[in-house]
């Protein structure tokens, strides 16, 4: 067994040799005793306060540790910060514990403080670089997700909160797309599978419906062990950059249409000419008359052809006139009867008789309807699992709006088909459309102070309603129309 003397020395010992700082202080607080590490860290403590050794104060401290165990005989912990002996800031954890008596009386407490200046140096330094990067990760402008394999959201950023709101317990096909099931190909997928970076192009649909054209970038994020944990996707909005795309790549095509359209009216223009000229030279009256014809007949195609490329080409105002709905509807009829036919498709038109007139541009208007129709027989066309379709076209009063609707009991649409087509360059055709009418039409009705809405279900067919005011409205600011290619094409 050890002796007692032994037992003081290693006693003695300790207390000196440990690498932390020991202090006993008495209910005055003034350290009765301490060790050589103290002392070192901290300078001399001879009849001095520990305020005044740990923390060159002139008073207890506010908020008293020590005080709190001479209380409650509790032994605590805590990180307190101080000054050393050379007057550089120092960071410890102070270990309390009381030294308590025979009698059960506390007349001493020993603190014991560890150098944590390093460890309390890099906590900040990690705090500072968390917090600059959490501000990064808020401010940057553009979308951003972390997505777990299940492609449930796990954080996003405050603009994308602000775009398609809080997304706790999510799906990012539910938020970005309004899908019931995954996207497919799908980037984040691609990512958890290889973790390469992936890019792609996206038309997403905010929380208010509007239609944001994204470039998404996808990229793993790791654990220590370099396993993929999450997916990081980030998406910036280009919807401007397309618009100006979509409207320079529409000028070129209608370019390559008009070189065609053009040098056929040109060659109509010679034609003329060359009948009149020749009629002068033999003194031929009615070759004459008729080459002159022939001229104002393709003036008057240049004439009109330039004035729809101005009506394209540049935001105005409708070409306000008042016309009879049931007589467009009678025109609709006649230009739809014998296609529907072709394609076995039983075509109805409903116009009361006094449903009235509206102030509207009478082209523009024909054009939208005329859209939905040929949408309408597409739909009809391409569905195998029905053995008999039908397209209806119905014109009512409702309030102060003549209603004109398109119903089909084609192929039907889903809500992501649904949400995008009325976007540019969007078809629901796949490579059979252009992209253009759909977005042309909602402009077309848009100017009018009206509105187009959809219901559609998969296999369930489709019904189109658009809203148009019966008396002239000014319409809110909407972007440039793109060229209808297709249209001014078919004028030639």
């Amino acid at each position: 067994m050890i002796d007692t003397d032994l037992k003081r020395w290693i006693r003695a010992e300790l207390f000196h040799q440990v690498p932390v700082s020991i202090s006993v202080i008495d209910r005055d607080y003034r350290i009765v005793e301490a060790n050589e590490n103290l002392e070192d860290t901290f300078g001399a403590w001879q009849g001095r306060y520990c305020y005044e050794v740990y923390k060159n104060r002139t008073e207890p401290c506010d908020t008293c540790q020590a005080a709190r165990t001479f209380e409650d005989g509790q032994v605590r912990v805590t990180r307190e910060s101080g000054v050393d002996r050379d007057g550089e800031p120092i960071s410890y954890m102070m270990h309390l514990a009381p030294l308590v008596e025979k009698d059960g009386g506390i007349r001493y407490v020993i603190e014991m403080s560890t150098d944590i200046s390093e460890v309390a140096f890099l906590q900040d330094r990690l705090r500072e670089e968390t917090e600059r990067y959490r501000l990064l990760f808020e401010e940057v402008p553009c979308f951003i997700t972390i997505q777990d394999r299940d492609f449930k959201l796990l954080e996003t950023n405050r603009l994308f909160r602000e775009h398609f709101g809080e997304p706790q317990g999510r799906y990012c096909y539910e938020v970005y797309k309004h899908r019931d099931e995954q996207c497919y190909p799908c980037p984040v997928a691609g990512t958890f599978e290889d973790g390469q970076v992936r890019r792609s192009e996206e038309v997403v649909t905010t929380k208010q419906g509007a239609k944001i054209n994204v470039v998404c970038y996808t990229a793993p994020v790791r654990d220590s062990a370099g396993n993929i944990t999450a997916v990081m996707e980030m998406s910036t909005d280009i919807t401007q950059i397309r618009q100006l795309q979509s409207q320079l790549t529409s000028i070129g095509l209608l370019v390559s249409s008009l070189s065609h359209g053009v040098k056929g009216l040109l060659m109509g223009l010679d034609g003329g000419i060359y009948a009149v000229d020749s009629g002068l030279e033999l003194g031929d009256t009615a070759r004459v008359r008729s080459g002159w014809d022939m001229v104002k007949r393709n003036v008057g195609k240049i004439r009109s052809l330039v004035l729809d490329i101005l009506y394209y080409a540049k935001d105005r105002e409708p070409d306000w006139a008042i016309m009879n709905a049931c007589e467009l509807v009678a025109e609709l009829r006649e230009l739809m009867e014998a296609r529907a036919a072709r394609n076995g498709v039983a075509f109805t038109c409903e116009c009361p008789g006094d449903i009235g007139a509206l102030e509207a541009d009478p082209k523009a208007i024909r054009s939208v309807l005329v859209n939905i129709l040929e949408n309408a027989l597409d739909a009809c066309r391409v569905d195998k699992q029905k053995t008999g379709h039908a397209v209806a076209l119905r014109v009512f009063a409702e309030d102060r709006h003549l209603v004109f609707e398109v119903s089909d009991n084609g192929i039907g649409m889903d809500r992501e088909t649904r949400e995008k087509l009325f976007t540019l360059f969007f078809s629901s055709k796949g490579t059979g459309g252009t992209g253009l009418g759909l977005f042309l039409s909602n402009k077309i009705v848009l100017k009018h102070g009206g509105a187009i809405s959809v219901e559609s279900e998969p296999g369930s067919g489709a019904r189109f309603t658009v809203r148009i005011p019966r008396t002239k409205t000014l319409a809110p600011s909407t972007l440039t129309p793109e060229l209808d290619v297709e249209e001014i094409a078919g004028l030639l």
